[in-house]
């Protein structure tokens, strides 16, 4: 082909050009220290680029916020369980002295203000939250796990709660009761009042016969001060959840009627309910003070038989009553049953909100907070306030100091019987009265100071049992801490390998982009030199 002066000079300059465009994309790559700046420079690079750039992107949230988000919550739960631990193990150990029969009623009394020094601490920890969400009280992160003081702000009567706790016969106890019979208030400056005295006839004062004790079968139900206006109800659920309808049969063959009357006589703690069931083995009683059904030996036997006609032990007892009173401390009823709270709104007007409904149906589900800490794996953070924070060491603080209020009253009379017989001329006619006023009093000690004893006995034993629940609850926090531990080591390890194969991907060689940036340079400047010198010929230099 004929090759002219003009095809030469227009070849030049495209070749001129491209090699600029070489050099403008390798001085691109050179600033930006990127293999390409658009999709169009390199198709595969930019679709690996942009899979590996949401893989780091993933894990860097996994590692550097859900991670770190997860081993706080889990640290401020280990804290509250360390301290609930220490606070447990005080308790023990502080009923272990009081076990001591050697102590003074003066003494038991130090003790046990120490006990609920512990007791109010250890529900104040419950309460701990962890950057505005309480931790214990499962979804509920807004609501505090027992109420505050300014419960006592809301006005009388609110907030109101209908509880229904599912027990069973396992959940019943016995409780150790003393009837002292006439030797309520007697003391030395009303020792000789016809109330004592029965107008004087001694066959009819205190005596030590009139003092009786024994076991009372119970329900103890989880919080005192209940609404005594016949609300309480209680229904029979057998294995099945299906209602239970009385008359039942038994296998001889016989009718077995409702072990409970509906609805249960009331009784106030002022009318000493105790001694009337005590005496008569065929009483029931609710008494709303401190939140108690007592039972008669025969009335809780015939509970039993009729249990056992339903499903035996897994048979269900609800009760269901309703609470209006609330002190600081106490726990939020929601965390822990089905129940129907009703407060007033800004306007004055009633608000009822339900929860836990689903308890009613045998459907509790546990409510677990979980983190999304890596690609399908989550992590529980959380533990409820039901796997630490019960009910009952609450109520056997309020036994404990049920019993030491009782046996300071007796040591009480008992000192001022003692101090007066001391003035009496013994075998006088008011000698032996006051002798067999002391002596009632010293018997009605006796059996109330071992029962004392034994309530420090069994605090030890249940403490020892909350203790351990506690402890199973450390373990499991501790569990998931050590596997996120694990985890975050892992996202770490696969962040640094992904964030490799990105700069691998995306990332220029700057040392051979150098190189070729400066070759292409030179190649340039040697093509400009070629260029100019074919330039400046023409047709005219053969002329």
């Amino acid at each position: 082909m004929r090759m002219t002066n003009k095809i030469m000079q227009n070849n030049s300059l495209y070749n001129i050009n491209n090699n600029k465009i070489l050099q403008d994309k390798l001085s691109t790559q050179m600033s930006t220290q990127k293999k390409i700046t658009r999709p169009s420079d390199d198709p595969v690079i930019a679709i690996r680029a942009l899979r590996l750039r949401t893989s780091v992107s993933e894990l860097t949230q996994y590692y550097e916020k859900n991670a770190p988000d997860a081993e706080s919550w889990l640290e401020v739960t280990e804290k509250a369980l360390g301290t609930v631990t220490s606070v447990l193990t005080d308790m023990s150990t502080q009923a272990n002295k009081g076990a001591n029969k050697d102590l003074a009623v003066e003494d038991l009394a130090i003790i046990v203000e120490q006990i609920k020094s512990l007791r109010d601490e250890f529900y104040a920890t419950g309460n701990v939250d962890y950057a505005g969400r309480y931790v214990f009280t499962g979804y509920r992160t807004d609501t505090t796990m027992s109420f505050t003081k300014e419960v006592e702000e809301m006005g009388e009567g609110y907030p109101s709660y209908e509880i229904t706790e599912q027990n069973t016969i396992d959940s019943f106890d016995t409780i150790n009761y003393t009837d002292i019979g006439n030797l309520e208030g007697l003391n030395k400056n009303n020792y000789t009042d016809p109330k004592y005295n029965d107008n004087g006839i001694i066959d009819n004062s205190v005596k030590e016969k009139q003092v009786e004790n024994g076991n009372i079968h119970r329900m103890r139900l989880a919080y005192d001060n209940l609404k005594a206006d016949g609300s309480l109800q209680i229904e029979f659920k057998d294995a099945d959840g299906n209602d239970v309808t009385f008359p039942l049969t038994d296998a001889g063959g016989n009718s077995v009627n409702s072990p409970i009357p509906n609805p249960i006589p009331t009784a106030s703690v002022s009318t000493d309910p105790y001694s009337e069931v005590l005496k008569n083995k065929d009483a029931i009683l609710f008494v709303p003070e401190t939140g108690e059904v007592l039972f008669g030996e025969n009335a809780y036997s015939n509970l039993e038989k009729a249990i056992a006609c339903i499903s035996g032990t897994d048979t269900e007892i609800r009760f269901t009553y309703t609470k209006d009173e609330w002190r600081n401390g106490d726990l939020r009823p929601e965390h822990y049953f089905a129940c129907k709270g009703t407060t007033k709104d800004k306007n004055g007007n009633e608000v009822t909100v339900p929860y836990n409904p689903e308890y009613l149906t045998g459907k509790k589900e546990k409510q677990v907070i979980e983190y999304d800490v890596g690609y399908n794996q989550k992590i529980q953070v959380n533990s409820t306030a039901d796997e630490v924070f019960t009910h009952n060491l609450d109520r056997d603080i309020d036994d404990m100091e049920n019993a030491l209020e009782e046996l300071v009253k007796i040591d009480a009379t008992r000192k001022d019987m003692e101090n007066v017989l001391k003035g009496l001329e013994e075998g006088t006619a008011e000698y032996n009265d006051v002798k067999a006023k002391y002596d009632a009093a010293d018997k009605a000690y006796s059996y109330i100071r071992e029962n004392m004893h034994n309530i420090f006995e069994k605090t030890i034993s249940r403490t020892q049992g909350y203790l351990d629940d506690t402890n199973v609850a450390v373990t499991a926090n501790g569990t998931r801490s050590q596997r996120l531990s694990l985890i975050s080591n892992r996202l770490m390890d696969q962040r640094t390998t992904f964030r490799t194969l990105q700069s691998e991907n995306e990332d220029a060689d700057i040392a051979e982009v150098a190189v070729q940036l400066t070759s292409t340079e030179l190649t340039y400047e040697a093509a400009l030199m070629a260029t100019g010198k074919i330039m400046q010929t023409s047709l005219m230099n053969y002329i």
